[in-house]
Parts: structure tokens; C-alpha cells; sequence
């Protein structure tokens, strides 16, 4: 049996405010149903709030003390709940900066942890959106875990943030993650594609080189965070990658055929080198998945 416990690296998370269980259920949140617990992250606007439902339901999960609890009538949110801030612009529009400055190395913390954030809730959307279907219950261990982490990770960057006298939402961000998923909100092996496979995978070809620069110029507390991203980013891509693979081979699909024909059809634009080949291996996706997707073909 799965335990929380060893699911979570309790040193790796920063100080949170306390938020009791007993404080959720008043506001809705039912300990019993991991479909409901998905549903009230995601629309959740208080990320004090959304990580605090996260925890609960992950020890819940992994306690063996919660159902799925799936209510045909009950469905998740087309959009996660949000503060006010940060404003959403067109990727275009995001001013590019130099980490060299402390301004710039904040903004690429923020940048991250927006990214985080939306992650957390891509985990729960998933779980929300597709328990209907007659899925294992692994399944929803994997994505649980994902939630977890992600969690932990946009965490631990506020903290960050707030060392270096800023806040989640002090910059503009982009709305370009959350539009890829909506385009896959009805088709789960689609989802496994675009999300997973394809915007977590490119954490694993960027995140090292960022913690090198970071290593660079000493903002080793920066580049510690990253590398505990790293780490777990690989595993959560393996999440995908295992199901996405499980889902082909039911389906009687080649996996590497049906992931080329979902990216052309659901993700917009070419996959973009250098790819981490040996990272990418290691979490179950070879070059033969997106070699042909590149825009330099190789």
C-alpha cells in the first residue's frame, strides 16, 4: 500500500499556513470523495486554500481513506480558479529578461511558478474530467502524486518569491498551458499527449540549463528548487508516458503513431529543440515519438 508519507518529502516543503480539515469541510470540502476534492481545487481561487485541499486529499488518497466517489452529475470547471492578479497577456506579449538581474530572476521564478500552479491544477483536471471512464485505481495514485508535487513546487517558489521582497502575481503571466488542455478536454489520450508528453516533457530539456546559469551567478537557493522540480518532473512525464502507453495498447494503437497524430491535431506549432534525449528515455519517450515533430527534424 501506496503512504503519504513516503509520497512526500516533508523537508522539501516550505512553512504553509495551517488550514484544518475540519476548516474545509465547512467550506465544502468532502473528505470522502476524491472526484469532489478534485473539483474544489480546481475551483478554488485561494491558493492558500487550493494547496491546503491538495495535502488533505493526497493523505486522505494514500491513506486508503477515500473513494474516486464519481457523480455522474458533478463535472470540472472549464477554468481553475484564480486570484486577481496575476493579468493574463498572449505569450508574445511577456517581456523577456535577463536572469543576471534580480528583477529578472524573479520574474523567472514567478514565470515557473505560474507554471507550477497550472500544473497542480492539470493534475486535478484530469481526475475531475475523465473519472467517469472505468479507470485503475494506479491511475489515479499517479495523478494524485502529480497534484502533490506540483503543489510543493508552486510552494516552494512563493516562498521564494517572498525572500526576495515579491509575490505570485507581481508580474504578468501567460494563459498558454491552460489553453492547450482546454483543446483536450474530451479525449484523455489526447490529454496524455499534449500535457504530459509535451508541455511537462519540455521542463526536462530547459530546467537543466537554467540551473546551471542559476549555479553561475550564486543564487543557489533558486537553482535547489529547480533541481527538486527537475527530479520530479521526470517522474510526473513517466506518469504520462505509462498511460498514455496503456491507453495505445488497449486501443491496439502504435504509441508512437497515435502520439505524432494527436500532437498534429491538438498542439499548435512545431515541438521545438534541443530535446533531453536521455532524460526524455528515462520517462518512457523515445526520439521516435517527436523526432518527426521537430521543426528542425532532428
Amino acid at each position: 500500500m501506496t503512504n503519504f508519507h513516503s509520497t512526500v518529502k516533508r523537508e522539501e516543503w516550505p512553512t504553509l499556513p495551517e488550514v484544518s480539515e475540519d476548516r474545509l469541510i465547512r467550506d465544502g470540502f468532502d473528505p470522502s470523495s476524491l472526484q469532489s476534492c478534485a473539483i474544489a481545487a480546481l475551483t478554488s481561487s485561494d491558493l492558500d486554500l487550493k494547496v491546503a485541499i491538495t495535502l488533505h486529499a493526497a493523505n486522505r488518497w494514500f491513506s486508503r481513506s477515500m473513494a474516486v466517489g464519481v457523480s455522474l452529475g458533478r463535472k470540472a470547471p472549464d477554468r481553475p480558479g484564480r486570484p486577481a492578479r496575476p493579468e493574463l497577456l498572449p505569450p508574445n506579449l511577456m517581456k523577456k529578461r535577463s536572469i543576471r538581474s534580480q528583477r529578472g530572476r524573479i520574474a523567472l521564478v514567478h514565470a515557473i511558478a505560474h507554471i507550477e500552479l497550472n500544473a497542480m491544477d492539470l493534475a486535478w483536471d484530469i481526475i475531475a474530467r475523465f473519472c467517469h471512464q472505468k479507470l485503475p485505481r494506479s491511475f489515479y495514485d499517479g495523478w494524485v502524486r502529480v497534484a502533490l508535487e506540483e503543489a510543493k513546487h508552486f510552494s516552494l517558489l512563493r516562498a521564494r518569491l517572498a525572500e526576495l521582497d515579491a509575490a505570485y502575481g507581481d508580474f504578468p503571466a501567460h494563459d498558454g498551458l491552460w489553453e492547450a488542455a482546454q483543446n483536450t478536454g474530451h479525449d484523455l489520450v489526447a490529454r496524455l499527449a499534449v500535457v504530459p508528453l509535451i508541455l511537462e516533457a519540455r521542463g526536462l530539456d530547459i530546467t537543466p540549463s537554467l540551473i546551471d546559469q542559476l549555479n553561475e551567478i550564486g543564487d543557489t537557493e533558486t537553482s535547489y528548487i529547480f533541481s527538486i522540480i527537475y527530479r520530479d518532473e521526470l517522474g510526473h512525464v513517466a506518469v504520462g508516458a505509462k498511460w498514455f502507453r496503456y491507453f495505445c495498447f488497449k486501443n491496439q494503437q502504435d504509441p508512437e503513431r497515435a502520439f505524432q497524430m494527436l500532437v498534429r491535431r491538438y498542439f499548435r506549432g512545431a515541438l521545438k529543440p534541443p530535446f533531453n534525449d536521455f532524460t526524455r528515455c528515462r520517462a518512457g519517450i523515445t526520439p521516435m515519438f517527436y523526432r518527426a515533430l521537430s521543426a528542425k527534424g532532428n
